[in-house]
């Protein structure tokens, strides 16, 4: 049997992942064509991949600060706040495509599933790298930390990737994604504020692909069953806003009952 990092055959939609993933150029990550319909026969798991981080994106360990929002007034730090988002999205679509590769016995229609959204987070970090440069930045200008990336060690199960990817960290981007945009309108710039509020819109369909798997897996979607799902340590505390927005996170299938344990988590309890 092929190794856990021996690369797919050439031609497969699990071959597709891998270059996303593995790419020696942002380019090539950025812009890896349609996926195809072929898959491979018999993949073994490839959980053990990480991300390549090709010029010129730079690795650092500790995050660089998301401005403040009075800060916002400055285009460069605009530009910095884009260029954040720009990485988040990346790393999404990685994720999504190292989920593909490290559950190959999952349904053929969940991996199918998790290639379309990977094909929507790249365009995503595409357009993020487009306002940045109508900033008057690029990408590769700021710094970069691969937290999502950092998080998803513990993660063994399909299960556990949708409760923690689909309704945790792009539930939480329902509320972040609010919050941005109305803190760039007040900045006064109005097309960055449209780009994230796209962003967001689009993401309702990825968490309503969580809730949708998350539910044939387990028969329902409650909170303590989600919660007890998510890989230890994590908590909700990390994914989710100061303010829920109730109207995305119900477009995306999540039920009151839900949303307001969630909007109840002690933030500040022992392990949070």
């Amino acid at each position: 049997m092929a190794s856990p990092t021996t690369p797919p055959p050439a031609g497969t939609l699990e071959a597709w992942a891998f270059e996303v993933i593995q790419s020696p150029t942002l380019e090539g990550k950025l812009t890896p064509g349609a996926p195809p319909r072929a898959l491979e026969v018999q993949p073994p798991p490839r959980a053990d991949l990480e991300p390549s981080r090709p010029s010129p994106l730079e690795v650092v360990a500790r995050a660089p600060k998301t401005p403040r929002a009075g800060a916002l007034v400055r285009a460069e730090a605009r530009a910095k706040l884009l260029h954040i988002f720009f990485h988040h999205e990346l790393q999404a679509a990685e994720l999504f495509a190292w989920a593909l590769l490290a559950f190959p016995d999952a349904p053929e229609a969940f991996r199918r599933g998790l290639a379309a959204i990977c094909e929507e987070e790249l365009r995503h970090a595409r357009m993020y790298a487009e306002g940045v440069g109508a900033l008057g930045s690029e990408v590769g200008a700021f710094p970069v930390r691969d937290w999502f990336w950092e998080r998803f060690t513990a993660c063994t199960s399909p299960l556990a990737f949708v409760a923690l990817m689909g309704l945790g960290f792009e539930g939480g981007n329902l509320d972040h994604g609010t919050l941005w945009a109305e803190r760039l309108r007040s900045a006064g710039d109005e097309s960055s504020a449209r780009l994230v509020d796209a962003v967001a819109r689009d993401e309702v369909r990825h968490v309503a692909f969580a809730v949708r798997w998350f539910r044939e897996w387990t028969g329902g979607l409650d909170f303590d069953t989600w919660r007890a799902a998510l890989p230890a340590p994590l908590t909700p505390t990390v994914m989710r806003g100061a303010e829920l927005d109730l109207e995305l996170r119900r477009l995306a299938g999540l039920d009151d009952t839900f949303l307001e344990e969630l909007a109840a988590w002690d933030r500040a309890a022992p392990g949070s």
